[in-house]
């Protein structure tokens, strides 16, 4: 598990890369103001596990590539790179988008549904209008 603490440009943000197996899981929390460090831990100890064990997301399978034996200096190298690397990796910015997507498509047809008994509803009540006037009511 994996957490990353970054500014989005508004507020600050805690990304979560969770990985069970060959299965990626990424969940996202807004601290809002720039966060202290006891605000952070009491996060992770009491906020964290609630957080993950609440989320139903699928999320998306990745491939773990076998570690090799590594010069030192690129292994120091490829550190230094990862340090100065943005925060949230390309995987987790898939799994977001992936559970945004998800999260659409449901309220589209969720919408779509009560937009449809909305207008059969309608309909119903200008049928019922229309035979009152043929009886003469």
């Amino acid at each position: 598990m994996k957490l990353t603490v970054m500014h989005d440009g508004q507020f600050w943000v805690g990304i979560i890369e969770k990985i069970n197996g060959s299965n990626l899981k990424v969940y996202r929390y807004v601290f809002g103001p720039e966060p202290s460090d006891p605000e952070v831990l009491s996060f992770v100890n009491y906020q964290l596990l609630p957080l993950i064990e609440q989320s139903n997301q699928k999320g998306i399978s990745v491939t773990t590539k076998e570690e090799t034996k590594r010069n030192p200096k690129r292994a120091q190298r490829e550190a230094a790179k990862e340090l100065k690397k943005k925060g949230v990796t390309s995987q987790a910015q898939e799994a977001m988008r992936i559970q945004i997507e998800q999260a659409k498509k449901e309220r589209k047809t969720l919408s779509r549904l009560q937009k449809e008994a909305l207008n059969e509803r309608k309909r119903e009540i200008k049928r019922q209008k229309a035979k009152a006037k043929h009886r003469g009511k």
